[in-house]
Formats: C-alpha cells, structure tokens, sequence
C-alpha cells in the first residue's frame, strides 16, 4: 500500500497539507487572517454586555489566552496542530446557556463578515456552529442534562 491510497505513515501529513493547501489557496485562510478574527472578535466579546463579565472574571492575561486562541483557530482552520488543549474542560462548568451560544455565534458571524472574504467566512462559520453545539451539548451534560436533537440547553435559575 502506498500513501496515496489513504494507508501508510505520510497519508495523514498528506490529508493535513492538502487541507491546509485548499484553506489557503481557495478560501484565502492563513495565520494572519486568522489572528485579525481572533483579535477582532475577542475584542467584540470583552465590550459585550452579556458574554464580556463572564470572560473578564475568567481571564486574567489576554495576551496569553489570543495566542492560545490563534493556536485553536489555527488548529481547525489549517490543521495546523498548533493548538494543545481541552475545550470542553475549559468550558464546562462556566455559567452559560443557549443565550451565551447564540450571542457568541452572531459576535462571530459579525466579526468573520467584517475581516474574512465570503468564502473563508462561511468556512469559520461552519466550523464555528460546530463547535458551538459541540460545546453546548458538553455544558448541558454537565448539568446532568442530555439534549436531543435540536433541543437547546436553558440554565436553571
């Protein structure tokens, strides 16, 4: 078996560069673009009345959590492999529901709008909505409830 047919030790590094090659040559997605996001947004979030206090009482060195960030973004944009961390840890027991989800999606869907060219802002906001529900589903878990499909997790109280 070769590589080339999806077997063997460079078949991954291969997918990933392929990966990383259409990112960057069909949708205009690279390192820089990925840090004006990342920036652009963060800063939508830290003025946002709703999401801005929960991330404020949370982190207290920004420069370390955007460089973390453009890890991550990086990570599922270019599968760069940059990034090395638990997203679901780190948002499981954060006081946030369907509300906070969807003011996150609309701050990013802004904010790609603004600084990416069409197609690489429907790329982030795909994976971006992935992402979102994956991590809804983990907060509602965490509050012992298992949604269905399609169902939304509202925090009691």
């Amino acid at each position: 078996m070769s590589a080339s047919d999806g077997a063997g030790p460079f078949a991954e590094g291969e997918k990933r560069a392929a990966f990383r090659d259409h990112a960057r040559e069909q949708l205009g997605i690279d390192e820089a673009l990925i840090r004006r996001v990342v920036h652009t947004f963060y800063g939508a979030i830290r003025r946002d009345r709703l999401l801005g206090p929960i991330f404020d009482a949370r982190i207290a060195d920004w420069p370390t959590h955007l460089e973390r960030m453009e890890a991550f973004w990086s990570s599922v944009m270019l599968m760069s492999g940059r990034y090395h961390g638990q997203p679901m840890v780190a948002h499981a027991n954060l006081p946030i529901d369907s509300a906070h989800f969807d003011r996150w999606l609309r701050l990013f869907d802004e904010t790609v709008a603004a600084t990416c060219d069409p197609p690489a802002a429907g790329a982030f906001r795909l994976r971006a909505r992935t992402i979102a529900e994956s991590l809804e589903l983990g907060v509602a878990a965490r509050h012992g409830r298992l949604l269905a499909r399609g169902e939304r997790f509202s925090e009691p109280g």
